[in-house]
């Protein structure tokens, strides 16, 4: 009986240690808004968001001045007022043990209710770090995974 109190309260105290390292691997995405593609940024990154990010070099590499992403991901457009993002942006987590799911939401612009925005981050726990596997627009309706790079 005393040891499975034990393994409870173990268990209890790992899931409680873990809550919100996901979100924290978001929240820097926005603390440091820069573009996700560039390869300085790939360590923190899986498949298939990896992939796209290789498929999308290969296609700026041949001679394309733009790939595939053309715009900053995490934010969902290219222009943002930083203190506004700051200041609106609202974090929620579900951990599902080594899969997890982070939304944000946020404003780009004070005033301008076609600059709200809604992302989804899909993450992946990869040897004790949370690395992201997805990113998802639920504002404009596009899924980084399902990007035409060819």
């Amino acid at each position: 009986m005393k040891s499975i109190i034990a393994v409870a309260i173990l268990t209890a105290t790992l899931s409680a240690a873990r809550a919100g390292e996901a979100t924290e691997t978001v929240r820097g995405f926005y603390t440091d808004v820069d573009f996700e593609p560039d390869p300085a940024m790939r360590d923190r990154f899986v498949d298939p968001a990896r992939a796209k990010f290789e498929e999308n070099d290969k296609l700026s590499g041949n001679g394309a001045e733009v790939g595939c992403i053309d715009f900053v991901l995490s934010i969902d457009g290219q222009d943002y007022d930083e203190k506004v993002l700051a200041s609106t942006l609202q974090l929620s987590e579900e951990d599902n043990g080594d899969e997890a799911t982070v939304t944000a939401t946020f404003s780009l612009f004070d005033g301008q209710p076609d600059s709200e925005r809604e992302i989804l981050w899909s993450l992946t726990n990869v040897d004790g770090d949370w690395k992201v596997s997805d990113i998802e627009s639920r504002t404009n309706d596009w899924k980084l995974s399902a990007f035409d790079c060819n």
